[in-house]
């Protein structure tokens, strides 16, 4: 029998080693990708997300907005009931914006001071990282789910408190399904060159905050920033410090409906939504200033969770914080803003 050529063999090897490789590499790296497809299928998602939280902060505010202003009228009275009673109704509503906006009307109106409107406004801040929390579990795949009973009870609903119900179960489903929508999306990035490069260059937490600011101000929600940030950390495209600085540019962007609620309004109204965006830039510039501490303990207090987890755990820590030094100094506040605000 005659003895193969080993030269053939060698050959052969080769090809088929370089035809693996040529295989392998477009999915390590990619240099060249399709972004338009990307680009519609995120902003669908964000849509999606946007609008379930507008039909969600709307019919909570339906079924329960003239007992909301009773509950922050008679449970304002000193800044640890007025904290208490901003978080919950934060909670409730699923949209710290509403619940200021409700509080300047209050205000205006005489019908409670701007002391007892700062202690809401702080317990506003910490009512809107529930949402972040919600946001940061993993129950994308079960949107379905809540969307068919939503939509369930929403068309047999026999009166008007039950379809209201129904309507907001189907927009929690849509949240998530709106964020699996995006998380989708981006999941190509994870390889493309380009992107990796620019993220890296958002290595200093100014960057982020800017980045997080002005996402805010375009799509007018704090929550859908912090959204995306849980989402771009969890396909591990941002590191943690990126994603808390985009959170902290969200707390400086969301006062843009505050200010804009106060225009026209009472002295005492201009002082509750200054006081607003003061608290949270006071806040955010400690964060930067302090961000690597603050994400190394984020680190050690979610140890091994989820990138998109240690999003959210910073969004609660940051603000419960914020709350906590801050609430002392309220009176100082009020007396501050009452010499600068005549």
């Amino acid at each position: 029998m005659p003895r193969p050529n080993g030269n053939i063999r060698v050959t052969c090897v080769g090809e088929a080693f370089c035809t693996f490789i040529e295989a392998k590499a477009p999915q390590r790296v990619k240099t060249e990708l399709n972004v338009f497809p990307i680009i519609l299928q995120a902003l669908a998602g964000l849509c999606l997300f946007l609008y379930a939280v507008n039909v969600m902060g709307d019919t909570l505010k339906e079924l329960a907005g003239d007992r909301m202003k009773q509950f922050l009228q008679r449970f304002t009275k000193n800044p640890a009931t007025g904290i208490l009673t901003g978080t919950v109704a934060t909670t409730l509503l699923d949209s710290s914006s509403v619940v200021i906006i409700m509080v300047l009307t209050l205000v205006n109106a005489n019908l409670i001071t701007s002391l007892e409107s700062f202690g809401v406004i702080m317990g506003a801040n910490i009512g809107t990282t529930i949402s972040s929390q919600l946001i940061a579990l993993d129950i994308a795949d079960y949107a379905p789910i809540l969307l068919f009973v939503g939509l369930l009870v929403s068309v047999i609903g026999k009166n008007e408190t039950r379809h209201q119900v129904g309507r907001v179960i189907f927009a929690i489903g849509l949240v998530f399904f709106g964020l699996w929508t995006m998380d989708t999306a981006v999941e190509p990035l994870k390889d493309y060159k380009p992107f990796y490069d620019w993220i890296q260059r958002l290595d200093t937490p100014i960057e982020g905050v800017l980045v997080g600011g002005l996402l805010t101000l375009l799509i007018q929600s704090s929550s859908a920033t912090v959204g995306i940030a849980i989402v771009l950390a969890s396909q591990g495209l941002i590191p943690t410090s990126t994603g808390i600085a985009i959170m902290l540019g969200a707390e400086i962007g969301t006062c843009s409906d505050t200010l804009l609620a106060v225009i026209g309004r009472s002295k005492d109204a201009i002082r509750a939504g200054v006081f607003h965006l003061a608290f949270n830039i006071v806040c955010v510039m400690l964060g930067v200033l302090f961000i690597h501490q603050f994400s190394a303990v984020v680190e050690w207090i979610s140890a091994g969770a989820p990138a998109g987890r240690k999003i959210a755990n910073a969004h609660m820590l940051f603000n419960v914080l914020g709350v906590v030094v801050f609430a002392w100094f309220i009176p100082i506040f009020h007396r501050t803003l009452t010499a600068m605000i005549r």
